[in-house]
């Protein structure tokens, strides 16, 4: 249960960061950017170790699940926007 919490808080700080280094009006709310942190954070840190990038708990896991969450957010705001 631990690891779903830490995950979502994780997800939590990602997303926050990944809007602070994106601004700009995103079509969701604040649930909308802890759900492309958690995404974008599980999706970058499995690429990562699966590649063989960096192991778990190294910093290269926070900054490519911001860069993952960045990309996510990026995507959401151009689907979005047409839709």
């Amino acid at each position: 249960m631990l690891g779903i919490v830490g995950w979502i808080i994780f997800g939590l700080i990602v997303g926050a960061l990944a809007k602070l280094l994106m601004p700009g009006r995103d079509p969701g709310g604040i649930w909308v950017t802890i759900a492309l942190g958690i995404a974008g954070a599980v999706v970058a840190g499995f690429l990562g170790r699966a590649l063989g990038w960096y192991q778990a708990n190294e910093p290269a896991g926070f900054i490519s699940a911001t860069l993952g969450a960045i990309l996510l957010l990026f995507l959401y705001r151009k689907v979005a926007v047409r839709a």
